[in-house]
């Protein structure tokens, strides 16, 4: 049991440690939480398209029947998002979801979704952690049962009908004749999922890596610039007809834009443009964390609009989502959600919302627009090693080494919602953080030009990497 360790909101480790035993420990663990908190109804067990997710998705299922929970599997692996959809439309328990996201294939992963399918928070993390405990069955005859369920059709249902309110499209969801889409699953569970919510919606969809791989190419399903050359070169060929290329991770929790212009879109402008477009229908603030573009404050602004900053973690924009009503939610790793779906980050409805937006004005068109409008930006990240346990050190050491300007740049307030964030007179930010799930502490920096960014880049490393 010590070697299993909770991360963001579940479990993740290599294969070596990431063992049946443990995640059937693990399983117990979330069956006696529920138990604690009078969870009575059905659990459903998801998967990604992993070489051993599948089996461990039934030990999981066991071990709940075990527990007397009737449990709920999908038909084939799914992604997260259509997990955490069904425990809300079905009015499930909970659920748990065997991935390791966009880690590589040597790697798995559990996550557990409370009743409300949004993110675990640390309260919840924490008991289930303080209850792993070998599985204690019930005998065969006060089991539960166990099923297979298509789960896909109802979340294909919902995203439609969300998107099509938010963008003025109705419940039908939006009309894409006449726009072609270039969609790469990465070989994940987006493949037959999002390409065809897509094409239901009238789009005309180029497949790209929509066959199973569990060994993903011998590569991580990470939608970054460095993974998606082949969905670049597709949609930046100007003899392509394709007008939009979007992918998914590993699980298609996640999404990334390319655009014919642009290429791979920075995430901090897809976010941008999507909340213009949803503003241009709808009305209501945004969420973000501390680690994302101002951009979006200048268009909530000029729209009468607040944003809400988090720390970084997805969970952390849901429950401000729930607590302020928020349109739009997201991070600048490329996780988002809308108003009036679950708060969990779904790169599925988002793969429909970045199509409508597209539709409705071409990305490099509205971005340029509202660059032109709202000023330039640029934004950029580094990582540095430091050690789990020098992270805390290292903050600490960082408060009393806190300059009054960077880069030339007067420092003109200090934000420690999550680590330090600088905020610079000219407004542009410096912000030093520890991850949350690697031995790194993240330097981040946005200004108004890519050399100012590498200057900013340049000089937090070299604040930071003296403390470490």
């Amino acid at each position: 049991m010590d070697q299993i360790a909770f991360g963001t909101d579940g479990w993740r480790a290599t294969l070596d440690q990431f063992t049946d035993e443990r995640v059937r420990i693990v399983g117990q663990a979330v069956a006696d939480h529920l138990d604690a908190a009078g969870r009575e109804g059905p659990v459903a067990v998801g998967y990604d398209a992993r070489e051993t997710s599948e089996g461990f998705a039934e030990s999981l299922a066991e071990v709940f029947a075990g527990n007397g929970f009737d449990v709920i599997l999908p038909e084939r692996d799914a992604p997260t998002p259509v997990i955490a959809h069904a425990i809300v439309d079905r009015d499930l328990a909970g659920a748990c979801m065997v991935t390791a996201s966009h880690n590589p294939p040597e790697y798995n992963g559990v996550k557990f979704i409370p009743h409300d399918g949004a993110p675990a928070l640390p309260d919840v993390t924490e008991d289930v952690v303080d209850r792993l405990a070998e599985p204690d069955l019930l005998p065969a005859a006060e089991r539960g049962e166990v099923s297979r369920v298509d789960l896909v059709s109802d979340h294909a249902d919902a995203a439609r009908r969300v998107v099509g309110g938010v963008v003025g499209a109705g419940d039908g969801g939006p009309d894409l004749s006449g726009l072609t889409v270039a969609y790469d699953a990465m070989h994940g569970s987006g493949r037959g999922v999002t390409d065809a919510l897509l094409e239901s919606a009238g789009a005309e969809v180029v497949r790209l890596r929509c066959e199973r791989d569990v060994t993903f190419g011998g590569d991580s399903p990470e939608p970054s610039a460095e993974h998606l050359g082949a969905l670049a070169d597709r949609v930046t060929d100007p003899d392509s007809g394709v007008d939009l290329g979007i992918a998914n991770d590993g699980d298609a929790d996640r999404i990334a834009v390319v655009t014919p212009e642009r290429g791979v879109l920075d995430a901090n402008l897809f976010y941008a443009a999507c909340y213009d477009r949803l503003l241009e229908t709808d009305s209501g603030p945004a969420v973000r964390t501390v680690s994302t573009t101002f951009l979006v404050d200048r268009i909530a602004e000029a729209h009468g609009e607040e944003v809400y900053e988090t720390p970084v973690g997805f969970k952390w924009v849901a429950e401000a989502m729930g607590e302020h009503d928020a349109l739009f939610g997201g991070e600048e790793s490329g996780g988002f959600t809308l108003r009036g779906h679950v708060r969990e980050k779904d790169g599925v409805l988002m793969a429909l919302l970045a199509a409508a937006t597209h539709a409705a004005e071409p990305f490099d068109a509205r971005v340029d627009r509202l660059l032109d409008e709202h000023g330039r930006i640029a934004a950029g990240k580094v990582s540095l090693d430091c050690p789990d346990d020098r992270k805390a050190g290292v903050l600490d050491d960082l408060e009393d080494h806190i300059p009054e300007s960077v880069d030339g740049r007067e420092v003109a307030k200090v934000v420690t919602l999550d680590g330090f964030k600088l905020l610079l007179e000219d407004g542009s930010w410096l912000l030093v953080r520890p991850s949350g799930t690697e031995p790194k502490l993240r330097v981040y920096a946005e200004a108004d030009s890519e050399d100012a960014v590498d200057d900013l880049l340049a000089a937090g490393r070299d604040l930071v990497e003296p403390l470490v």
